[in-house]
């Protein structure tokens, strides 16, 4: 029977003493088991010095297992390419336009958007209509659906990053 348990990450500070690890430094984690689940700690080479005599004998303070790793810390996120804020005001200002040349751009921008969660899609029946809902202020889009081929995405893609270049 294989069973999956939740084992929280590697914490940035020793669990015992509070300091924070140094890039490089070596640390130790150990895992209790507890309540059906499993209990992490990541010592610091000194509380591990002053805790390793404990894991010798039996009973409840004896981990159930352990290991030695080098700290790096987190590698900072990424920057987003396209900020979620300047895509959502050149959508609003090309809706607003409200100009034929612009659906295609639109509809990329859309979909850009529901993709990073900004915007939700809503059923409609109408295949050449696309509804979105802004979810922070309940407002609805109407996105018309252009029915673009694969080759033409990736010019109107291009011609989406230079617009939202320009806007920054």
């Amino acid at each position: 029977m294989q069973q999956d348990w939740e084992i929280k990450k590697r914490a940035h500070v020793c669990t015992h003493t509070g300091k924070e690890f140094q890039k490089g430094e070596l640390f130790y984690t150990l895992l209790f088991r507890e309540d059906g689940g499993f209990r992490r700690e990541d010592l610091c080479e000194a509380a591990w010095i002053a805790h390793k005599d404990s894991l010798s004998g039996s009973g409840i303070n004896r981990p159930f297992s352990f290991w030695k790793s080098r700290y790096q810390p987190s590698a900072p996120p990424a920057p987003e390419p396209i900020a979620k804020k300047d895509s959502e005001t050149v959508l609003r200002r090309l809706i607003a336009q409200n100009n034929p040349v612009h659906t295609n751009l639109i509809y990329i921008l859309a979909l850009l958007l529901e993709r990073k969660r900004l915007l939700r899609a809503i059923e409609s029946e109408d295949k050449d209509t696309l509804v979105y809902e802004y979810p922070a202020t309940g407002e609805m889009f109407l996105v018309r659906n252009p029915h673009l081929e694969l080759d033409q995405i990736p010019a109107i893609q291009r011609e989406v990053a230079d617009l939202l270049a320009q806007n920054l």
